[in-house]
């Protein structure tokens, strides 16, 4: 089926096809559980370390050049998170098995739901579609093999293989060469304002739609063209596009 109007489509993963969210509370729940048990904490000493485990996986800078695997160094995010919160990791383990627990039970939960596996199949006979995630390699090629969604998709980018991420242009360049259609043939669906969006409006994509999670905040600066509180709403704006 031709399109007058938009001829491809790229998509971020988390919290955008996947409730990468969802998954981490759910993680952090089990891990919150087996510290209890291993250390007979306080719940306020329990939500801490688990804060501080968000917090650093927040500010994760990963240099593969420094000597160690990205579960390795998330494993040490934990195990420093209760040192910091107790004074001690009294089980040298202990900070590796709640990276492991951490990873299995997000991993196991980062499914795609039937509706959107329908409405991916149904546009990939309309539209050209790509996947367009950051983050470290082995991290979202696992998310990409464990929500089966390479299926879905012409093309997978991973952001952690490129020389730069979004929102720089460049990557979107690659992506648009990949498709093989210009800036104006393509539109990017997304959850994050600073990268998906911001990305798409200095590429000078035919529009960004922007996926509003309940917590997130609008912004004076970065202005999606379109806002939808579900991927699912996608066909009402390329409805309007086309």
């Amino acid at each position: 089926m031709e399109t007058k109007g938009v001829k491809a489509i790229i998509f971020d993963l988390d919290n955008t096809l996947i409730d990468t969210s969802g998954a981490g509370v759910v993680a952090l729940q089990k891990v919150g559980e087996l510290l209890k048990s291993s250390l007979s904490l306080d719940d306020a000493s329990i939500e801490t370390i688990c804060n501080r485990f968000k917090q650093k996986l927040y500010n994760e800078v990963f240099n593969p050049a420094m000597g160690k695997n990205i579960d390795q160094v998330r494993s040490l995010h934990w195990e420093e998170s209760i040192q910091e919160t107790v004074g001690s990791c009294p089980n040298e383990s202990l900070g590796s098995d709640c990276y492991k627990l951490w990873k299995s039970t997000r991993l196991q939960l980062l499914t795609m739901s039937p509706e959107v596996q329908a409405l991916l199949k149904d546009l990939r006979t309309k539209y050209k579609l790509l996947l367009l995630t950051n983050g470290e390699t082995q991290t979202q090629r696992e998310k990409v093999e464990v929500s089966n969604c390479e299926e879905f998709f012409d093309e997978v980018v991973v952001g952690g293989e490129q020389v730069e991420q979004k929102p720089s242009v460049s990557i979107f360049r690659l992506c648009l060469e990949m498709l093989g259609v210009e800036a104006h043939d393509c539109i990017i669906v997304g959850d994050s304002l600073d990268t998906d969006i911001q990305g798409g409006l200095k590429a000078h994509l035919k529009a960004t739609v922007w996926i509003k999670r309940a917590e997130a905040n609008e912004s004076n600066v970065i202005k999606p063209h379109y806002t939808v509180a579900n991927v699912l709403e996608l066909p009402q704006v390329l409805a309007h596009l086309n």
